[in-house]
């Protein structure tokens, strides 16, 4: 049995216009896990999640190509991490084979809700280092793993920056600006996976970020999940309306992340929370432009309390829902707010910044 997990992960500033190539966020992988496990078959694999059910979905191949028993199936970014890793693994003359895959997730509610923590970054994470392992590739580096996911979800035509993808490859904070996808799909036209792997992509980026030891992060759930390719799709569409508008959108954001950066590298927690303040104001701008909802009244409710008690506090995310995130000086205010949180139905999620131990 070979077994391998992904963290999930929090936006913690430069949301939305980190989908545009070179433009920065920061990001925090947390510490709840998807596992991906895989066991050897012969003449059938399947693929099983808690997520959708005990019955698992089965595949053979046909000329290397992983083919499904089922048309409808919710195995998307699973199968997408498989195709493109085995793919690259067929590279280093590798038989493939068959195998059960089985997925656990700590990453959605008991009941199903998703907390906005990335689990389609996490499993896709996940599923690449899983067959790598399954076929005795051990030792590729963080940005293969990541090329290899990111591979994956543009297959997947996923709209997002690949920035969760990083963090749950990375793990701790992270700042992160996305590569150049259209240049990515014209190379995939005429390289193999493993060439594209193999070149620099324009304007990929990762810089791991130390946090100041006296400040603390604290997650807050509304209840309700939001739908990030949705929401950065109505974005998408609706900018061209005001394209100096969203320019302007763009500079300022890339601006503030560049000054959070620098707070985390001078150990300021002052400018880490005044960036997060004007982070905040940036998205209710956008908001307001686009008419596209990414603070919701609960949010709203949730950054309040927040500074009231000396907190710096922000949707995290595509927003519209989900998460928000606050940035504390030490543990002042923190189990009041908790409590004046409980008082009006927002949970504080128990999550730590999980930091992998290269």
């Amino acid at each position: 049995m070979i077994s391998a997990s992904a963290p999930g992960k929090l936006y913690i500033a430069g949301e939305y216009a980190v989908v545009e190539p070179g433009h920065p966020a920061i990001l925090v992988a947390v510490d709840q896990f998807i596992t991906v496990s895989l066991e050897r078959t012969t003449d059938m694999g399947t693929i099983q999640s808690t997520q959708y059910g005990n019955l698992p979905v089965t595949w053979k191949r046909e000329n290397d190509r992983l083919v499904l028993d089922k048309r409808e199936n919710p195995f998307h970014y699973i199968l997408a991490a498989i195709e493109v890793t085995e793919s690259y693994v067929k590279s280093f003359g590798k038989e493939l084979s068959f195998y059960h895959l089985s997925v656990d997730s700590e990453l959605d509610s008991s009941n199903g809700r998703k907390y906005g923590l990335g689990s389609s970054a996490a499993v896709t994470v996940a599923t690449v280092k899983g067959v790598l392992r399954f076929y005795g590739l051990q030792n590729e580096s963080n940005e293969t793993i990541f090329k290899l996911a990111a591979l994956a979800h543009l297959s997947v035509k996923s709209n997002g920056s690949c920035g969760d993808v990083a963090a749950s490859v990375f793990g701790g904070w992270l700042a992160f600006t996305t590569f150049d996808r259209k240049w990515v799909l014209q190379q995939q036209q005429d390289l193999s996976v493993r060439e594209v792997i193999e070149l620099e992509w324009p304007h990929l980026s990762f810089k791991q970020l130390t946090p100041p030891a006296e400040m603390r992060l604290l997650i807050g759930w509304t209840g309700s999940p939001a739908s990030t390719s949705h929401l950065v799709d109505e974005v998408t569409s609706k900018r061209t309306q005001d394209a100096l508008a969203y320019d302007e959108f763009l500079a300022a954001s890339s601006a503030c992340v560049q000054e959070m950066i620098r707070g985390f590298e001078q150990g300021d927690i002052k400018k880490i929370q005044e960036e997060i303040r004007h982070s905040r104001v940036l998205l209710k701008k956008m908001s307001q432009t686009t008419g596209v909802v990414i603070e919701t009244p609960a949010l709203t409710h949730l950054c309040k309390l927040a500074e009231d008690f000396n907190g710096a506090a922000k949707s995290s995310g595509a927003g519209g829902g989900d998460c928000g995130i606050v940035i504390f000086d030490r543990k002042d205010g923190v189990l009041s707010l908790i409590t004046a949180w409980e008082e009006q139905g927002i949970t504080n999620l128990p999550l730590h910044v999980y930091v992998k131990n290269n």
